[in-house]
Parts: structure tokens; sequence; C-alpha cells
């Protein structure tokens, strides 16, 4: 009698919103009404960041699958294709013929921040649900990005994940992507105290918070339960408040073209040098050369290079990390 051979461990699940990003080349101001304006290219892209968190990690060297739900329309196909191309599980992706793909026009002006313009479509419609007892078996880290976007998946839903997971030795991390000012306590209340790592920016922190300091951030986040905060700061760096201690880094001194994804390559190589064991300084290297590299480049999962390469940029590059 034979038996089916054991489903591969996958390094990381990455869960959430899934988007085909049109993403156009730095400008260099708004058109006017009725007008023209060119720009040298548009592109066609993974967005979103479960999937772009994903394609960052396989080029890294991890195991990752998506999942999300998308339209069975002709951007959902771009999508499965394009993940499958870059050798991104697509089991767990739900595709709905009913549902529209989600999709954003992201507008680069030179020396401003990017302009989103965005449908959730598909993505509000991703519960949790289909992640199973027997996927959460076969993962080490749980991912969950854009949370806080659309209403679901609701806290329950993520809290009894992240709760089923942690029971099975999965480490849990949350992101977020925060539509506006609102008031999100009773979104992170219960979520936050089975999140073993929470990564907002500083921009999302304070709409959740209603604090400006990224410090004071973060030890609001620790303090409602989340176990280690990371908040990150664009240029101004990141600050990482966990069990461990307190430190902020600063930013490496990079051209900067184009900063979509450049959250989502952080936490693709934060995840690797967790992954490797590596102590929370080093996580912070990690995360912040990705990032770095991320924006030289646009479109969101461009300019991430191979674990070798991504090691030896950090080995080579100085970032400054004070302890608070």
């Amino acid at each position: 009698m034979t038996t089916d051979p054991p489903l591969p461990v996958l390094d990381c699940l990455c869960a959430g919103i899934v988007v085909a990003d049109h993403v156009c080349a730095p400008i260099a101001e708004i058109p006017e009404p009725g007008t023209l304006i060119e720009t040298p290219q548009l592109q066609l892209t993974i967005g979103g960041c479960a999937s772009n968190c994903a394609v960052d990690m396989i080029r890294l060297g991890l195991a990752a699958a998506v999942a999300g739900t998308i339209g069975a329309d002709v951007l959902g196909r771009f999508i499965r294709e394009a993940l499958t191309e870059a050798g991104v599980d697509c089991t767990f992706l739900e595709s709905r013929p009913d549902l529209a793909t989600s999709g954003t026009l992201v507008i680069n002006v030179t020396g401003e921040d990017r302009r989103f313009i965005h449908t959730t479509a598909a993505n509000a419609h991703f519960t949790t649900e289909t992640i199973t007892d027997a996927i959460l078996e076969r993962i080490r880290i749980l991912y969950l990005g854009g949370y806080c976007l659309a209403a679901e998946p609701t806290a329950a839903r993520v809290t009894d994940l992240f709760t089923r997971a942690r029971a099975r030795g999965v480490t849990t991390i949350l992101d977020v992507v925060v539509p506006g000012p609102g008031d999100y306590v009773d979104r992170l209340a219960t979520v936050l105290p089975v999140t073993d790592y929470f990564l907002p920016n500083d921009d999302e922190a304070s709409l959740l918070t209603g604090i400006e300091d990224p410090g004071e951030q973060a030890e609001a986040f620790r303090q409602a339960g989340a176990a280690t905060v990371v908040v990150t700061c664009g240029a101004r760096g990141a600050i990482l408040v966990g069990p461990e201690g307190r430190w902020q880094a600063g930013a490496h001194d990079v051209p900067f073209v184009d900063g979509t994804g450049s959250g989502d390559a952080f936490v693709a190589a934060f995840v690797l040098a967790l992954l490797d064991g590596e102590p929370p300084t080093r996580c912070l290297e990690f995360g912040s050369a990705a990032g770095a590299l991320c924006v030289q480049s646009t479109g969101a999962t461009t300019a991430m290079p191979d674990a070798d390469s991504l090691r030896r940029f950090v080995d080579t590059s100085v970032l400054a990390i004070e302890t608070l």
C-alpha cells in the first residue's frame, strides 16, 4: 500500500489584498483638466500587500503562497498567471465569476508622494475562511496584509485565524491599509493580542491611534497587545519596539523613483531575517535594505534581488541604528 507524499511546508502564506496595479513612471506635474501629459512608461503589474510580499519572498528564495479573492476576469487572469510565473503557489487564491478584480491607478509625480485611485472590488469579499487548519499545519509564518481596508475580514475572523495559527506554532504578522480617519479600536482590540509582529507605517499608525510620534505609536500598539511592533517611516527609517528592546533605524540614502511596494519589500526581507533566526536589529537592517532597493525602480516588486545580493547590500551598507 502506498501513501501520498506529505504536502510541502510553506515558509509563508501571504493572505489579504490582491490587486492589479496600473503604475505610471514619474511625471512632472498633474495635468490640468482636459489636457494630456506624457509619461515614459505605463505598467500593468501585480499589486496588493499579499501578492507583493509573496513575489518578493519567492525572489528571496522562500516558499510562499497567496490566499485572497480575485474576479474571474481579465485582470484576475493576469494576476494568477503573473503570480504563477513568479513561482508563487496560487492554490489558495479564489477566483469568483460574480466579482471584479481589485485595481489601483498609481500616479507618481516627481518630488511628491504617490497618489492612488483604487477599487476594492473582490478584496472586500475575502473572509479568511478558506484558510483551514490543514493549511495552517503546512506554514511557518502567516502574514495578513491590507486589514482594515474593507469590512471583511472581520476582527472576529482574524482573531480566530491568528489564534488557530499560533496554537500550531505559526508566527502571525499583521499589516494594515487604513483608508482614512475613523474609529478602528474594535478592529484591533482582539487581533493585536494574537499578533506576533504588527507592521504599520507611521501614516497608518497615526490614523489608527491619533498619535503623531512613531515611537509613541509603537508603544500604544504594544500596550494594546501586539508582541512586537515595527513602524516604518519612509525616508525617516523605522522603529521597532518588542520584548527584546526598542530601536530606531535610519534609512539608506538612495535615488527615489517610486515608493510602490516598498513597505511590502520591507516585510518580505524582515520575514527572511526572522526565518534565519536573526536578532531584531538585523531584521531591521534587512527590511530597510529591501525598501531602499525597491524605491529605485517603478513597480512594486521589480527591484527585489535574490537573498545573497540582499545580504551583500546589508553587509556593505551602513545603516544607523540607535537604541531607544
